[in-house]
């Protein structure tokens, strides 16, 4: 039987100590790299069985958007939050960019981080025997996949939240703070600019299908299919 896991990613042992023994305590085993390259390394032997990874920014020899280039390479499904000090929205709209699918900034609760782990991967696991088409986006949602005319297509775990959630509020317009409490599970106090990038993805991913995703100006977004 393959152990599920979390790796966690921090250039501070303090740090990785502390993390580990908040999951741990919740019953999650723990993989821990102390650097970038570390990470890869680990990562690739424990592919199949990390289910998370919490991944620091700054780090010796590689940095995390390094790490997470290289991961989501093949890998676009694998949740990752980013840990950082920054709290920079202009690095945050890039992490996002890139596929990251949340982020916590340090100094932070670790009951809070706890709770974010365990609500993305209750996300993860939902199991709903689900396939529905909307206008030939495919949506199904026991394999969490997507695919437009037939083929299918890659998402993170938010670009996957953020369409279903569109999809699923069909011809209504969604504020962009409705759809920031809805898809983001909690408050978020970036810039809400966070959606406008990760919606400008899905729409280059689904093609000609991507018109269904209008902008509402002054309001936010709305998933209408037109051409019928």
């Amino acid at each position: 039987m393959i152990e599920e896991s979390i790796l966690v990613v921090d250039d501070e042992a303090r740090m990785r100590k502390l993390i580990k023994d908040f999951l741990s305590n919740k019953g999650y085993h723990i993989i821990e790299a102390e650097d970038g390259e570390k990470a890869l390394e680990e990562y690739e032997k424990n592919e199949n069985k990390i289910m998370l990874i919490l991944l620091d920014v700054m780090m010796p020899k590689l940095d995390g958007w390094s790490v997470l280039r290289q991961i989501r390479q093949t890998n676009k499904e694998v949740p990752i939050i980013m840990l950082t000090a920054r709290g920079e929205e202009q690095d945050e709209l890039f992490g996002f960019e890139l596929g990251v699918d949340e982020y916590i900034s340090k100094p932070f609760s670790p009951k809070i981080l706890v709770a974010r782990v365990e609500a993305i991967l209750k996300r993860v696991s939902k199991n709903e025997n689900e396939v529905k088409n909307y206008g030939g986006i495919e949506i199904n949602k026991e394999g969490r996949t997507v695919s437009v005319d037939g083929k299918q297509i890659e998402l993170s775990l938010r670009e996957y939240e953020l369409l279903t959630y569109l999809v699923e509020n069909e011809n209504i317009a969604l504020s962009r703070d409705k759809i920031l409490n809805s898809v983001w599970n909690y408050d978020y106090y970036g810039d809400s600019r966070t959606i406008d990038s990760h919606v400008k993805k899905i729409r280059h991913k689904l093609g000609k299908k991507g018109k269904y995703i209008k902008t509402i100006r002054g309001v936010g977004y709305k998933f209408e299919v037109t051409g019928k």
